[in-house]
């Protein structure tokens, strides 16, 4: 039986997928080094931001000892946008809610930071109906690495088989499928339903009765 629901947060719970892209490629404007929309689809989308200045370093030359200058300004960039555009959905805080009330313990685990995290889930008006909220750096390894989800299942109690993980691209499904709980793969926000979470637990408690 199906215990608890894991988010992951952006593109699932917040539609924060230009938010991310906007601010990083503000900072690497500095320095003529913007990531087109298609590379960024392709290679970086859902990695944290520390990663993709890696993998941009390895690809393009981009100067290591910028990474730290780079990081913070995009992190700022981000906090600012959340400030301005963030703000609730009536039908995540539905399902949320009810899914709580149903008994589900309720977690969002994401690549982000932990003051990106913190502040996306207030502004959406979610923190209330969270038991666990990790980040980036609450692990050591992040997505594509199934550590936050493994993390999350052990400090809720609980087996990878009674946990559902609500994912949208490549990298966080890689991640969910490695812990071994199941999955809901979805393509936008506004996939993510009262309605659409309880048939895909339906579904799996169907298949492992």
């Amino acid at each position: 039986m199906i215990k608890a629901i894991l988010f992951d947060m952006d593109g699932v719970l917040i539609d924060a997928k230009e938010w991310h892209y906007e601010a990083l490629n503000d900072a690497l404007s500095l320095f003529g080094m913007e990531i087109s929309r298609t590379e960024h689809l392709a290679v970086y989308d859902g990695l944290p931001t520390r990663r993709k200045l890696e993998l941009l370093s390895k690809v393009r030359a981009f100067p290591a000892k910028l990474h730290g200058f780079v990081n913070e300004m995009k992190q700022r960039r981000t906090m600012e946008l959340t400030m301005e555009r963030c703000r609730p959905m009536f039908h995540h805080q539905y399902a949320l809610s009810r899914l709580k009330r149903e008994g589900m313990k309720i977690g969002v685990c994401s690549n982000s930071i932990r003051p990106t995290v913190e502040a996306m889930m207030e502004g959406a008006g979610l923190t209330q109906y969270l038991d666990l909220m990790l980040s980036n750096q609450d692990v050591t390894h992040a997505k594509p690495h199934p550590e936050i989800y493994t993390t999350a299942i052990a400090r809720l109690e609980l087996t990878p088989g009674e946990v559902l993980i609500v994912e949208d691209n490549d990298h966080g499904i890689q991640s969910a499928r490695a812990s071994g709980g199941h999955v809901f793969e979805v393509q936008t926000v506004n996939d993510v339903t009262y309605e659409g979470i309880v048939a895909r637990v339906a579904e799996v408690e169907d298949e492992h009765p």
